[in-house]
């Protein structure tokens, strides 16, 4: 039999053993540095071809001259990340491609070269998370560029019953969009670029999903790589089997940017500001309430359309020392006012107005 290691003997086992884990470890990391490296190779070396449909001009007057309100563009590097990796998806565009299958007439596979021929689109569209909360900060707004996922599913072919793109990226995480969402006519797109340049490996290079109107995790699969189109009885999604709703519509709500709450304002006039949006509806009104008064309207900045959030102002002559409490409630096109009702993200988003509590001094 074999004998009891002795304390030295256990001590180059262990020793051994460190050895061995972290030359493994030391491996496996620079195996995912090279990847890295590749992959950020080839997302610099992308060229997009000119889009058949461009964005036009951003009008003037979409960002308001008042400091500390949320830009009508977000920048790349501060627009919001939420997915379920602790390692970022590394993606060699050679190697991608986009399957489409399930309740189609014929199974199409797009690779990425193909996806840029395809007729372009490039439109301005916010996305939010489904977790975030009345006033939070996982929402932005970008100038995307992509194909249109309608048309992929044309080419394929709806059948008949068919409820749910059941999308799925390279780490395994699955979103359900509605089909009907997708085939109103709204750009909906496969995105190939974001503000400008390819996609931000941490927003899904090479290519992820944007369709405006509904919240994240039902709409914006990054990393896709397999659509099946299905039924929404015949497949759950990721957080659907989480216990979130399968169906996420965006809620109509707004945002106050300024002043930030906890902060002390001098008397007189105060610029009260922020952004609010309804994708796909849009904002026709916000409204802005001081200690429970009467509601104020507030001065909306222009936009280029439907699928954007809308920057607002209210200046507020402040005159009562003492803390303040200001509240803010948008309405889209449709006439639909935003909630009062608070409730909390789950299973659908949250609601309620956004507040601000503010000290004002002489």
């Amino acid at each position: 039999p074999a004998r009891p290691a002795t304390p030295a003997r256990r001590a180059f086992l262990l020793t051994a053993g460190v050895s061995v884990a972290a030359a493994a470890i030391g491996e496996i990391g620079g195996r995912q540095l090279a990847t890295r490296r590749n992959v950020s190779m080839a997302r610099s070396a992308v060229r997009f071809p000119r889009a058949t449909v461009t964005a036009p001009p951003l009008p003037a007057g979409v960002n308001l001259p008042v400091p500390g309100i949320s830009s009508f563009i977000t920048p790349n590097s501060q627009f919001y990340r939420v997915d379920i990796d602790l390692l970022v998806p590394q993606v060699d565009p050679s190697n991608w491609q986009l399957r489409i299958h399930g309740m189609v007439s014929r199974e199409i596979t797009v690779t990425f070269d193909e996806l840029l021929k395809r007729p372009l689109i490039e439109n301005y569209m916010t996305l939010c998370c489904v977790s975030n909360p009345v006033g939070g900060p996982y929402i932005g707004n970008a100038k995307w560029l992509g194909a249109s996922l309608a048309s992929l599913l044309r080419q394929a072919g709806i059948q008949p019953g068919a409820s749910q793109l059941l999308c799925t990226s390279v780490d395994g995480f699955t979103s359900g969009t509605p089909v009907s969402v997708v085939m109103d006519g709204r750009d909906a797109l496969v995105a190939v670029a974001m503000n400008g340049t390819a996609l931000p490996q941490e927003h899904g290079f090479p290519a992820r999903l944007v369709v405006p109107g509904l919240y994240g995790y039902v709409s914006a699969c990054k990393w896709v790589t397999d659509i099946e189109v299905t039924t929404f009885e015949a497949a759950v999604p990721y957080w659907a089997q989480r216990g979130w709703s399968q169906q996420g519509p965006i809620k109509t709500e707004s945002r106050i940017d300024v002043p930030g709450s906890g902060s002390r304002v001098r008397a007189g006039r105060v610029a009260v500001a922020g952004v609010a949006w309804a994708q796909h509806k849009g904002i026709e009104a916000v409204e802005v309430q001081v200690d429970g008064g009467p509601w104020h309207e507030a001065t909306l900045a222009t936009v280029p359309d439907l699928d954007t959030w809308r920057q607002w102002v209210w200046e507020w002559e402040a005159a009562g020392v003492g803390q303040h409490t200001i509240q803010a409630r948008a309405t889209d096109k449709t006439g639909y006012t935003q909630t009062a009702l608070q409730a909390d993200v789950a299973p659908n988003g949250a609601s309620g107005y956004p507040s601000t509590q503010v000290t004002v001094y002489q």
